[in-house]
């Protein structure tokens, strides 16, 4: 499911315009993306949890060459997937 096809499905579910619904999931990803910056943890109950996790600098080797590369410390974005989607899924 891409963007688009995600406001029909709301649009569809809620009963919004496609317009509405596509303010309204751009509104969540600017403040799922805003928390994020700010390391702070999103945690929606039974969806799961998004949160910025420190990953340390290490030694990698480049596949073309197999030399060894230095890859700097970054943050990423992480999700853990809460219950009632895990169990959904299933």
């Amino acid at each position: 499911m891409n963007k688009s096809e995600l406001i029909q499905a709301v649009a569809s579910e809620t009963g919004l315009s496609k317009a509405a619904s596509k303010r309204a999931i751009e509104a969540v990803i600017k403040s799922v993306s805003g928390a994020l910056k700010k390391e702070e943890k999103v945690t929606l109950i039974g969806f799961g949890s998004f949160f910025v996790k420190k990953r340390n600098a290490r030694k990698g080797v480049n596949p073309a060459t197999q030399k060894t590369i230095s890859i700097p410390a970054q943050k990423v974005v992480r999700f853990k997937v809460g219950s009632e989607l895990a169990k959904a899924v299933m």
